[in-house]
């Protein structure tokens, strides 16, 4: 559950804001009316991500922004603009906060600029478990495409940066985590039949949206195993479905196959991966990568 902190001296921009972001229940948001209410919160809890108004009395955001990156660097802070503050705004973000939301637009790009820096930040604070060429972590992510997309991201560049792969092949390995985590989240934990997808992509997508916000599947999530090791790099995923009978499915090398639109990424899990092995239950896939 992601924290966040929202700062404005106006209580209806402040309820306003924090209600568009009080939608996803993924999120706890909390208050504080100017810059130093904020820096008394942060010794309360810690906030995931900041949302901070420009023009606020005693701490105004660009104060607000040198504070809090100097004494918690790794907290993003997202600025609410105004009209006529576009200056301010740019030497902000010069000076540490992370994006910026005109307030004309809050409705339609709020949510999406935190989800995509909660995203990025939760990721990277996973993957720092990495920081040596024998290492391994394990992490729940929740069932959240932008969250998955970032990871993937984030895991090609740290692959990449062991220096153990070709940049070729750190791309190649990363799209076959990338279709894993795919799978896991359409066809393990919503439980999204694949032939939908074939009939009506419109419909393949909205059933995901709306099951993703129903139970049991919103509060499922994706479990993943990884370790990089001289020799090979192992990644599992694992989802909270209900798993799949392996002896139905089709051999993706199949030419009338390849036409379809589904199925492309179990044939690309099988073309990067060096290995790719399932549980029993089939709500897990194991993918192998070896250096030779």
């Amino acid at each position: 559950m992601a924290h966040v902190l929202v700062v404005d001296d106006s209580g209806v921009d402040r309820i306003l804001a924090g209600r568009l972001l009080e939608r996803n229940s993924s999120w706890t948001v909390a208050y504080a009316g100017n810059g130093k209410e904020a820096i008394e919160q942060f010794r309360q809890q810690l906030p995931d991500l900041v949302v901070t108004d420009l023009q606020m009395p005693e701490m105004n955001g660009l104060e607000l922004v040198e504070r809090i990156r100097e004494l918690h660097p790794g907290v993003p802070v997202v600025l609410m603009t105004g009209y006529g503050s576009e200056e301010i705004a740019r030497e902000a973000i010069q000076r540490g906060a992370a994006s910026y939301v005109p307030k004309q637009e809050l409705a339609a790009d709020l949510a999406d600029t935190v989800g995509r820096l909660l995203a990025t930040t939760r990721c990277r604070q996973i993957l720092n478990r990495l920081e040596n060429p024998e290492s391994e972590f394990d992490c729940e992510l929740e069932n959240d495409l932008s969250l998955l997309s970032t990871f993937t991201q984030e895991f090609r560049d740290k692959i990449s940066s062991s220096g153990l792969f070709h940049e070729t092949e750190c791309l190649r390995f990363a799209t076959a985590v990338d279709e894993a985590l795919m799978n896991a989240y359409f066809h393990g934990n919503l439980e999204i039949d694949s032939q939908l997808r074939a009939a009506d992509s419109n419909a393949y997508h909205d059933l995901a949206n709306q099951r993703r916000r129903e139970d049991p599947y919103r509060d499922r999530h994706i479990h993943v195993h990884a370790r990089i090791k001289p020799d090979q790099v192992t990644v599992t995923i694992r989802d909270d479905g209900s798993g799949f009978d392996q002896s139905q499915m089709p051999d993706p090398t199949d030419p009338e196959y390849l036409d379809r639109p589904y199925g492309r990424g179990i044939l690309l899990m099988r073309t990067f991966a060096d290995l790719v092995r399932y549980n029993e239950a089939g709500n897990e896939v194991t993918l192998v990568k070896w250096t030779e």
